[in-house]
């Protein structure tokens, strides 16, 4: 759980998280905001309470050396793209 021992002040943030199924099973999901936040889990219900998690560790390390709390982009747009691929014949 994140601590707010050294901090004055604290706010909710919510960040969008991207799940996938994992190649071997499970999930594996990420933080697009937070470079390098990703967490897995065997279940979707697990691999949400790890990304949670390493969420507040991102944060708590960036907070602990004062450098900026990255906000969710308001411009993000989600999207899916239909495209055609090559086939061999």
């Amino acid at each position: 759980m994140l601590s707010f021992t050294y901090m004055k002040t604290a706010k909710m943030m919510t960040y969008m998280v991207v799940f996938e199924p994992a190649e071997e099973g499970g999930y594996v999901a990420s933080v697009p905001s937070l470079p390098g936040c990703v967490s897995e889990g065997e279940t979707f219900e697990q691999v949400k309470q790890n990304i949670h998690e390493a969420i507040e560790g991102y944060l708590e390390v960036l907070a602990a050396h004062g450098d900026d709390i990255p906000q969710e982009s308001p411009e993000r747009i989600i999207s899916s793209i239909t495209t055609l691929i090559p086939v061999t014949l």
